[in-house]
């Protein structure tokens, strides 16, 4: 029987290929590769962090949450249902084989930052050296789920591990947050974990369930949302609630960047008929750009970090979402004009240092054309890192070049990680920072930085930064 091939992880990935700038880099990345990892930005769930809980397979924690990979494995005619995705009662059998399925499109994988996270957490997280494909993948898979069932591999365990200082979850207006409360209660954990008011579908008016959604606000925040000027009340009551239990932002993603006020008559004319379902699509949209205004303006007395990523095509494949639910994979970017939507918020609170908007993108044209001029002259805006589709190291270097020519490095948001997967994480930090030494060493190495001044910048990325930006 053959030996499978062994793999090691190259100490030099993503540095420079010169070698004097390669040595530069890797000075830099050395100087912050061990530091504690600060993640404003995921998804991972509160459940997690509030016992030690086991994964019940390696596919649950590699495949099945996370829609980087479930979306690469349908472009190969896998069925989502086959890998576990909003599947009940999916067996230990089905889970193998979907991990096999992940082992024979291995090739699809080639060049895509998925495989690069994957690679990195089989060799730094699980110590399995053994290449993966479509040969090894059983045998992989045997051993992972061996290793998940130890004390070693829990998921509160497994967060210590990867030196996680601040994570941020994602959580509905209306949660009571108790899971939170007893994490923070937890003083054995060590790693201060926050909630984010993520209001998205209540400030949608045009959605069907708009008017029980509303209600189902003012129930929780103790307030008569019939009117509009008691919906802004819940709110503000909703997002002191959740600074008093930890949160630091707000994060808001709608079809566009738009933040136009409405006066207040016409808004509360508006939200009059969308409680009655008789609001016009366009006027819907109208509304929306007002709630988002409102988000702004209770942020400068609350003092949330505000961050929005607009443009996307949600659950784009019909057929899909039905079967599958969403966030699935199926989502597209689309174009974005920060200029003209954002002017409204800007002009009115962009001034206010205290007050922190972070836009993130995935149409990276705005990176040069909008988001770095409007951050180089506005105190209150920060450009967020690249994700999603965009988070991959030649769009990283690419950000870099864009924003900072224009804005510099104490515009930038920080890096976040945005993900369901929980191994992904370290991974993911790695690699961003590997590429903002990269990037800093090609301004040492021309000589427009000293080493010294280098150093401060990718320690300020990885640490100063993001702590700035989300206050904490």
């Amino acid at each position: 029987m053959t030996q499978p091939v062994q793999f090691d992880l190259n100490p030099d990935r993503l540095l420079p290929p010169e070698q004097p700038t390669r040595d530069i880099a890797r000075t830099l990345y050395e100087s912050v590769k061990d530091l504690p990892i600060i993640s404003p930005h995921g998804h991972v769930p509160i459940s997690w962090f509030a016992e030690e809980q086991h994964f019940s397979d390696p596919t649950s924690l590699f495949i099945t949450p996370d829609h980087y990979v479930t979306r690469v494995l349908h472009t190969q005619g896998v069925n989502l249902a086959d890998l576990g995705v909003n599947q009940k009662n999916f067996t230990p059998e089905q889970a193998r084989n979907a991990f096999l399925l992940f082992g024979k499109h291995w090739n699809a994988f080639a060049g895509t930052p998925m495989r690069y996270w994957f690679e990195d957490a089989l060799y730094n997280v699980f110590g399995i050296t053994k290449k993966f494909g479509p040969d090894t993948a059983g045998e992989i898979y045997d051993e992972l789920n061996a290793l998940l069932a130890t004390d070693d591999f829990t998921t509160r365990k497994l967060v210590k591990k990867f030196n996680i200082s601040f994570i941020s979850t994602t959580d509905d207006p209306v949660d009571d947050l108790h899971l939170h409360d007893q994490v923070a209660a937890d003083t054995a954990f060590g790693v201060r974990v926050a909630p984010c008011f993520r209001p998205d579908k209540y400030l949608e008016p045009g959605r069907v369930d708009w008017p029980e959604l509303v209600a189902a606000l003012g129930k929780v925040a103790g307030v008569d949302t019939s009117t509009y000027d008691g919906y802004v009340e819940a709110m503000r009551r909703r997002r002191l609630y959740f600074k008093e239990h930890g949160a630091v932002a707000s994060d808001h993603s709608h079809a566009d960047a738009g933040t136009a006020r409405l006066t207040d008559a016409e808004a509360r004319e508006l939200y009059t008929q969308a409680l009655k379902g008789s609001i016009s699509t366009t006027d819907a949209t109208r509304l929306r750009r007002h709630f988002v205004n409102d988000q702004a303006r209770l942020a400068q007395t609350d003092g949330l970090t505000m961050t929005i990523h607009p443009a996307v095509y949600r659950n784009y494949d019909y057929r899909n979402f039905v079967a599958f639910g969403p966030d699935t994979g199926a989502d597209i970017p689309d174009k974005v004009d920060f200029a003209a939507g954002l002017r409204p918020l800007l002009n009115e609170y962009g001034n206010n240092p205290d007050f922190h908007f972070v836009a993130f993108t995935m149409d990276e044209t705005e990176y040069s054309r909008s988001l770095g001029p409007l951050a180089g002259f506005y105190p209150a805006l920060y450009v967020g890192a690249p994700w999603w589709f965009i988070d991959a190291p030649e769009p990283i270097l690419r950000y870099f070049q864009a924003v900072v020519t224009a804005a510099g490095f104490t515009k930038l948001s920080g890096f976040i990680d945005d993900t369901r997967a929980l191994c992904s994480i370290p991974a993911r930090h790695d690699m961003n920072r590997r590429l903002t030494s990269r990037f800093v060493a090609s301004l040492v190495a021309d000589h427009r930085l000293s080493l010294e001044e280098g150093l401060a910048i990718v320690h300020d990325a990885v640490e100063t930064q993001p702590s700035k930006v989300f206050k904490l």
